[in-house]
Formats: structure tokens, sequence, C-alpha cells
């Protein structure tokens, strides 16, 4: 249980809220962890089975509070929305400010400003922590060409310059790729990003763990009232979680890629926990599934420090920041919104 930007976050999944004199009250079993005033908080975001009251969701939804309620794994549920909620008002302006060049192009590239930097970052770091087994040069030449994408991505005109940017940037970042790769690379190795389907285990490791950090982008934004599937970088498609695939794209490098590699270099992850099918796809077989998911919860529940709000908080919880602070930017609320950049 933590507060952070006017929100209560309930991160215990046997956490039960009632109310008490216009206070949230959180217990487990008979004990009472702590009594809040209503009026003090913006929203609150439970990951707890036992849920709420419902008189708290009643005093909420008259206060003008928002609930969202997920599982302890981080899947949506749903929101108690009152007649005074701002959701239709910060959707209204989100779409306005989707079909706003200007808008859009300012978001777009704080998105991929965050890409960028998180990219040139974990390249940094490889360098840094394994310089006798990685070809150093390499990546300093790529570190070179991202730290020139972070100053180009800043001065762009359009959002399609943010793109051609963006893209340029992915191939730099996956051009040394491979040398992250510190064990068996017989049966591991990178040559280039290939999906639908994958065709090596290294893409297939990739896009299982970007789809669930997709659907964790997905479940934040739901959470704050931001609707997932308007974005400002990604073209809006029928069925496509736009504004989700927009904020996920600062942590592909530290969230998603990081744990792959992490998988992989500690041999959690082998050449067994992978099956190719006949049209040459290569896929996690059900086992390697397992593996992957249950470290991707551990992953969750380690703490960082926040680089922007210099809090402490899990990595589970580094989705529902941003999307806090990208719902407060929308409101107008803030003057910027500041992508999340790994120190």
């Amino acid at each position: 249980m933590r507060t952070m930007l006017n929100t209560l976050f309930v991160t215990s999944d046997d956490a039960y809220l009632s109310l008490e004199n216009d206070n949230v009250v959180v217990q487990i079993d008979d004990k009472t962890l702590a009594k809040i005033p209503l009026r003090s908080i913006e929203q609150i975001i439970s990951f707890s089975y036992k849920g709420a009251s419902p008189a708290l969701m009643g005093k909420c939804s008259r206060f003008g509070v928002g609930m969202s309620f997920f599982s302890p794994r981080g899947r949506f549920y749903c929101s108690i929305l009152g007649e005074n909620n701002r959701n239709v008002l910060l959707r209204r302006e989100q779409f306005r400010r989707a079909d706003s060049s200007e808008n859009s192009l300012e978001l777009a590239a704080a998105f991929v400003a965050g890409k960028i930097y998180n990219c040139r970052w974990v390249i940094e770091r490889t360098k840094r922590d394994h310089t006798l087994r990685v070809n150093a040069e390499r990546l300093m030449e790529q570190s070179s060409l991202l730290k020139d994408g972070l100053r180009r991505v800043m001065s762009c005109a359009s959002v399609d310059e943010v793109r051609g940017v963006e893209g340029k940037a992915a191939k730099d970042y996956f051009y040394a790729f491979d040398d992250l790769i510190l064990r068996d690379k017989d049966s591991f190795f990178f040559e280039q990003r290939s999906r639908r389907p994958p065709l090596d285990r290294m893409n297939a490791l990739l896009s299982f763990v970007y789809t669930l950090l997709t659907g964790d982008c997905v479940a934040a934004l739901q959470g704050v009232g931001l609707d997932p599937y308007v974005g400002f970088l990604h073209v809006d498609r029928p069925g496509r979680p736009s504004l989700a695939l927009d904020l996920m794209e600062e942590f592909r490098p530290v969230v998603a890629d990081r744990f792959a590699l992490t998988l992989i270099n500690t041999g959690a992850v082998q050449a067994a926990h992978f099956e190719e099918r006949e049209n040459g796809g290569v896929f996690l077989n059900e086992s390697g599934r397992k593996i992957v998911l249950a470290a991707w919860q551990k992953r969750k529940t380690e703490q960082i420090t926040h680089p922007f709000l210099e809090e402490k908080i899990p990595w589970g919880l580094v989705p529902h920041a941003q999307a806090l602070l990208l719902a407060r930017y929308v409101r107008g609320d803030s003057d910027a919104y500041p992508p999340f950049m790994w120190k």
C-alpha cells in the first residue's frame, strides 16, 4: 500500500477496503493498516482479490474519487465512475490532442526520446559490466548513434519525422543486440527483429514479453481513464491499442529487453523451452511460458526508485505511474509529460 500522485495504490492481494467517517480503511483480516481521508486523494487503484465495500464505492462516486480494480497479476477488471468523474472530459481532451498535429508531435517525441535514452542505457550498462565479453567498440559506435538520435528527435517538425528517427534508432539498437546475449550463443542469437511469426528463439521470447508488457500498459491506461486505443505516435487501427503501444515504447529496453536477456544470460530459459511450428515460426512451449510468467510476476515486485518522482515503487507500478503522469498532462494539470528515463 502506498500513496503517489494523490493516488492510493493497494498492492496486497488480501486487502479489503471499507469506509469509516469519510476515510478509506485498509484492512487485512482483522488488522487495520491505514485510514486515509477520501478528500486527500483523487484515485484508488487496487490489486486485491477482496475488493471494496459498496459504501466506500458509493462515497467515492459522490466525492469524485476514481476507483479501479485489477487482479494481483495486473489484469484490469473495472472502474467505478461517479457523476462528477472526469474520465469523459479526460477522454474528450485526449481525442482532441490526438487530432492535433502539434499536440501529437509533443507526446510522440517524448515517448521516442524515452525509448532511445533507455536503449542507449542498456547498451552502456552492458559495455560497463561485461567489457571483456562483448564487442566494446561496436557497442560504443551504436551508443553514439543513439545519442545522435536522441538529439534529433527533440527537433522533429512532424510525427512522421519522429517515426523516422524511431525506426533508425531501433535499427541502430538491434544491430548491437546480439552482443548483449552472453550465454549459449548457438541456441540464442539475434540477427534482426522478426514477428508474425518470430523466426528464432530470441525473437520468440521478445515477442512474448512484449505481449505481457502491452497488457500491463493497457490496464494502466484503463485504470486512469485514458482510452488505450487512441494514440499519438502509433496510427489508429481497429483492435490496435495505439496509446498502450505509445506508452510501452519507453519501457521496451529497460523492462522487456533486459528481462528477456536476464532469463537467457542466467540460464533460466533454455533451448528446450521452445518449439518450432510448420510455418517456420518459433514459440515458447508450455513449460517455457510458465517459467517466463513466474519470473515476470517476480520482477514486477522488485523495488526501484522512479527517476522522475524520486519515490521507491515496484517495477509493476511503473506503467501505472507513467499513465498517471500522462493523464495529468492531457488534463492540463502539468506542463509536460516526463517519459520514463532509467538511470
